[in-house]
């Protein structure tokens, strides 16, 4: 291995130690079981937490079969549910410091009028309610976790948005592009997911369908036929697709290859025009802004992407990552559609997500380009969305109206 991956790998170990961990301790003691049992338990934690990231790096060194997506279920599933715990954990131990301070202070000021100042001190009563506490705990998070999991795994939502886009000709207006993204086809999503998504997208008739990069976790010769409904997509003016960060970690010039063949019109760095009636459509697409770090000649490039293309058409970008739109929005393109963020995924970790990105869901104008982030149509890791449903977007292009 390489010494980026390795260093990748160690911070990756001792994020999962510190949430594995602290959930460990602060409620294994709580428990009152006998020694037997409490190292059972930390084993259990230590075992599931190495299965959160064994998968990925066994499939990284290219060992793919069912043991490892069957490992990978387990710790992302896992992984969920000690996300969550922390999540509840952190908060009521910021509950309690608040309500510890308090009180101390409350103490303190009854001593200074001279008030005695009861106290409460009854080891087996303050057990008792800090297992219960823990347990209710385990049991509320355990809840959100099997709620998410259904959210994660279910169909996937129709969003509808009309984009309004000032000077569009006429022979434009109503034009419906169906947006996906981060499909993430791969241990845990497979075909049937991959066929679900496939009938939405068609019954909803979509002229033009954009794939908006990272369709898989996992190498070509062990997922094409987890892929191959998307073959049957279907759009008169096309369907396009660039390429995620996953694609790079999952050998993107080997499912370039495998896109095409499938029917999608790859755009690497570079533009189609399409003539709509008379009227010029341009849809561009980079790469992913970090694929230049991890191949240098799919360097991410807009100008180059747009090189060429009629200052006067509409002009659409297809770019992996929100943050392009600095460089969209200078080039003068109207709209671009991105993905990548999942929104955050899970509530309240898109407030994480928000610090990150310019955008991170739905539609937004930014220096009069308009762009959408659609919050994935099936999920990356755990198996888990809460509040952030996963989505098919339809954007419908409409002329602005003026003031």
């Amino acid at each position: 291995m390489q010494r980026t991956p390795m260093i990748f790998l160690f911070v990756v170990l001792a994020v999962l130690g510190l949430i594995h961990g602290y959930v460990g301790l602060r409620i294994i003691p709580t428990l009152g079981l006998s020694t037997p049992w409490i190292v059972a338990l930390w084993l259990l934690i230590v075992v599931l937490a190495l299965f959160s990231i064994t998968g990925p790096v066994l499939r990284f060194n290219g060992i793919e079969n069912r043991f490892t997506d069957l490992m990978s279920w387990i710790g992302y599933t896992s992984l969920g549910f000690f996300v969550m715990t922390l999540i509840v954990i952190v908060a009521r131990d910021l509950g309690w410091g608040v309500w510890f301070s308090g009180s101390k202070i409350a103490s303190w000021l009854q001593g200074m009028a001279g008030r005695e100042v009861a106290a409460i001190n009854d080891p087996s009563r303050r057990q008792f309610v800090i297992t219960a506490m823990n347990l209710g705990l385990i049991s509320l998070t355990g809840g959100f976790t099997a709620y998410g999991f259904f959210q994660a795994r279910r169909k996937p939502d129709v969003i509808e948005v009309d984009v309004p886009i000032e000077n569009l000709p006429d022979q434009l207006e109503g034009l419906r592009i169906v947006q996906i993204s981060d499909i993430h086809v791969g241990p845990t999503i497979k075909r049937d997911f991959v066929r679900q998504i496939t009938d939405q997208v068609n019954d909803l008739k979509p002229d033009l369908i954009a794939l908006t990069g990272d369709l898989v976790d996992g190498s070509v010769s062990y997922l094409s036929n987890d892929v191959a409904p998307l073959a049957d997509l279907q759009a008169p003016i096309g369907k396009f697709f660039i390429t995620g960060n996953h694609e790079y970690y999952s050998g993107v010039e080997h499912w370039l290859q495998e896109t095409e063949r499938i029917g999608f019109t790859n755009l690497v760095n570079e533009h189609r025009l399409i003539n709509i009636n008379g009227a010029t459509l341009t849809v561009a697409g980079v790469t992913d802004l970090e694929a230049g770090r991890m191949q240098p000649d799919h360097k991410t490039d807009p100008a180059k992407a747009l090189a060429g293309a009629p200052a006067d058409s509409i002009k659409i970008l297809l770019a992996h990552q929100p943050a392009s739109i600095y460089n969209a929005s200078k080039l003068g393109f109207d709209l671009q559609l991105s993905g990548h963020t999942h929104g955050g995924q899970f509530k309240p970790f898109h407030l994480a997500v928000k610090q990150a990105h310019p955008y991170i869901a739905g539609l937004h104008n930014h220096d009069g380009t308009w762009i959408y982030v659609n919050v994935g149509t099936g999920y990356w890791g755990p198996p888990l969305r809460i509040g952030i449903p996963n989505e098919i977007t339809v954007l419908r292009l409409t002329r602005a109206k003026k003031n």
